[in-house]
Parts: structure tokens; sequence; C-alpha cells
């Protein structure tokens, strides 16, 4: 079984195993506040963009929240791409109760079907979601393939930093020490877990979960080759999700990216 195939039962056995009522509050949320599972730093550049007409995907979308949140908050039609069949339909759902154009479609992200070429303005990638992959340069390409020409991708996620970084319930950390680097910065081992997905189901002994590291460069590098052109690179001093005990400190802990496809002969 690939590490994909394995990656799917985790993250379905995850739900199966979620916190009881876990994402049955994003339409509540969204009724309230529908920018509520927009990130300050993406809202930012989506609000400087002219969405009318546009359509937007978001890959590993996971239940889908951000890209409901972007569809109620911006009158935008969306579609959301993850492996998890279960996740995806709390999204259709979701979708459904608060009548949003949003629909959802269950496959491997390297797989996606071709209808899907040339169709999106805008492709989203949140905090979390490019770790799964080993192979950047076969997902960028996929991105390249799904955009419109001239479409933009967001990518919003970790600084690589913070894989190096030792988190407050490992032995390793030292609240005194905050600039101890556990891990090493370039590394080809994959992160192996079998504790759950915290901030679904708490910990358990779980199926497993594969994921990767990836430098800067090795981002980069794959997103230029894809065809795509960096427009805008940013680096914050303030985590978006793991923890915030190194916030502020002068570390580089998250990034926003954004890209262009402008040149569809290279992909």
């Amino acid at each position: 079984m690939s590490y994909i195939d394995e990656n799917k039962e985790a993250w379905e056995d995850a739900f199966r195993q979620r916190k009881s009522g876990w994402g049955n509050d994003v339409p509540t949320n969204l009724k309230n506040k529908s920018d509520y599972y927009v990130e300050p730093c993406i809202k930012k550049v989506l609000d400087e963009m002219d969405l009318s007409n546009k359509k937007i995907a978001q890959f590993c979308c996971n239940n889908g929240r951000e890209l409901l949140s972007i569809s109620k908050h911006y009158g935008i039609e969306g579609t959301g791409f993850d492996i998890a069949e279960n996740l995806i339909q709390q999204g259709v759902e979701n979708a459904s109760i608060l009548n949003l154009p949003c629909n959802f479609v269950v496959t491997d992200i390297l797989k996606i079907d071709g209808k899907y070429e040339g169709v999106y303005d805008v492709i989203l990638f949140t905090v979390g979601a490019i770790t799964w992959f080993e192979e950047l340069n076969d997902l960028f390409r996929m991105v390249s393939k799904c955009l419109k020409k001239d479409g933009i991708m967001i990518l919003h996620d970790y600084h690589p930093i913070m894989n190096m970084l030792p988190l407050p319930y490992e032995a390793e950390y030292h609240a005194e020490n905050l600039t101890f680097l556990e891990n090493k910065y370039f590394s080809d081992e994959p992160w192996i877990e079998n504790s759950g997905m915290a901030y679904i189901s708490g910990e358990y002994n779980s199926k497993t979960f594969t994921s990767f590291s990836h430098s800067i460069s090795k981002i980069i590098n794959a997103i230029v080759t894809s065809g795509m052109e960096i427009k805008l690179f940013e680096e914050f001093n303030y985590d978006v999700g793991l923890s915030d005990v190194y916030n502020n400190k002068g570390l580089p802990l998250s990034i926003l990216l954004l890209a262009s496809l402008n040149r569809k002969d290279l992909i």
C-alpha cells in the first residue's frame, strides 16, 4: 500500500474517532461571521483581488471550512478536493446547510480528473497541506494544470523552520532555551506518526500518518519548474497552528506565497 493510501485510511479513521461535534459548528460560525475561517494574511490577498465570476479550488481541503468561508464571504464558486471521503461528506453537508455554490471531490490530489484542467482562477493551500506529498514537483504540476492562464496559487503554511523546533509536549522541549533546534532542516526521512490527528480526534493509537519536510528552496523550485512565477513571498514571526511558544522571538514560523501561472509551455 502506498503512503498516500495509508494516509487516506488514517485521515478517515481520525474523522471516525473525532471529538464530539467536531466540524458541526461550521454553519453557525459562518452565519455569524462569513470570514470566520479565513486567515488574515489570506483575507488581505483576496480583498485585493477581483473575484467576481471567478472560481476557486482548495487542494487538501479537509472538511472544507476555509473554502466555505471564502465562498460565503466573497460570493465565489468553489471546489474542494481531498482524499478523505468522510471529511468531504461533512463539507458537502455544510455547504448544503449554508446554500453555498461549493462542490467537493474525493480524490488523490495527484490524480485529479482531467476535466478540471484550466478551470480555476485561484487554487488555495492552507496550513499543513503540502507536507503530505513527497514529490512537490508532481503536486505543483497538478496546480498548474488546474489553473487558468494567469491564475493564482495561494500557499499559506508553516515555515520549514517549525520542523526543527521541539514542541511543548515533546521531551526535547526546554522553555528556558527556545533557540534549541531538535531536527534537521534538510531531511529526506518521512515523519511517521501513529497517535491520531490531535485537533480532530485527540490522541489515540491510530493508523499511520506519513508526512514530509520540505525546505524553502525545494518549495520554490518546484513551483517555478511547474510553470508558475512567484509574485509574493512573505515570512511571519508567528506560528499558525502548532504552538505559540516561539511567536515574536525573531524566528520565521509561517509563510505566505503567491504564484501566477503564465508559462504553460513548461508544464
